[in-house]
């Protein structure tokens, strides 16, 4: 790998990885490009999940960037839909009623279905 190509990822990993800072840039740029970044990231997941940020309030861009960071970026849709299933996880929001209700039987004729 060359010299530049080296710089260059560990700059990227600086930005998004909470990398150290590489030689010859000043660390306090470097993490507020990397807060601007995680912002970024936060109002296209917010985009793909409007009714979510909604009730999550002032609370949604904390937790967002909490479980962001250190997190490779993905595609904006999937990772909106991961960190919805995050937020399912850590009892934050609650899986709307009609997915407890019929994810039973969904799996129950899924795996019928291919057990024939």
């Amino acid at each position: 790998m060359s010299e530049l190509a080296q710089r260059q990822l560990d700059l990227v990993r600086a930005l998004v990885d909470g990398g150290p800072t590489p030689e010859g840039f000043d660390a306090s740029a470097l993490g507020v490009a990397a807060a601007a970044l995680l912002r970024k990231r936060a109002g296209a997941a917010r985009h793909h999940i409007p009714v979510a940020a909604a009730s999550l309030g002032d609370r949604f861009g904390p937790l967002f960037t909490q479980w962001a960071t250190h997190r490779p970026k993905s595609d904006s849709a999937a990772e909106a839909h991961e960190f919805i299933e995050h937020l399912y996880s850590i009892g934050e929001l609650d899986r709307p009623m009609t997915a407890r209700r019929f994810r039973p039987a969904a799996r129950w004729f899924s795996v019928r279905r291919y057990r024939r």
